[in-house]
């Protein structure tokens, strides 16, 4: 075999594992509602975005005292992220700027 049909071969090899290396990854977190409130409706949107994304909950309610594991797969290597919390009353509670990845979970409190 020729020198250069190896060399060829390698940097199709190396093309074809570019794209899944440089593919966003989901993130993960976990998040514990300590509140006292149910949580009707979760938005999140990386705080570069003005807009909310869709309800992290859909149809479900997040009770007072739960925590779940919460994936933002949006496609983008995004860490910093807004927050949005709407009760059942119709109250709302935003945060700005989380870094989720670093912090790896975020804790919803009264205080």
């Amino acid at each position: 075999m020729s020198k250069n049909i190896i060399m060829g071969g390698l940097a199709a090899l190396a093309l074809l594992a570019m794209p899944a290396t440089a593919q966003a990854e989901d993130l993960t977190f976990t998040l514990t509602n300590a509140s006292s409130f149910n949580i009707a409706n979760f938005y999140t949107s990386p705080a570069n975005v003005d807009d909310w994304q869709e309800d992290v909950l859909g149809e479900d309610v997040m009770a007072a005292g739960t925590q779940a594991d919460v994936t933002i797969a949006d496609g983008s290597d995004q860490c910093v992220y807004d927050m949005k919390f709407v009760f059942e009353d119709g109250s709302e509670f935003v945060r700005e700027e989380i870094d989720l990845c670093s912090l790896g979970e975020y804790t919803l409190s009264d205080n």
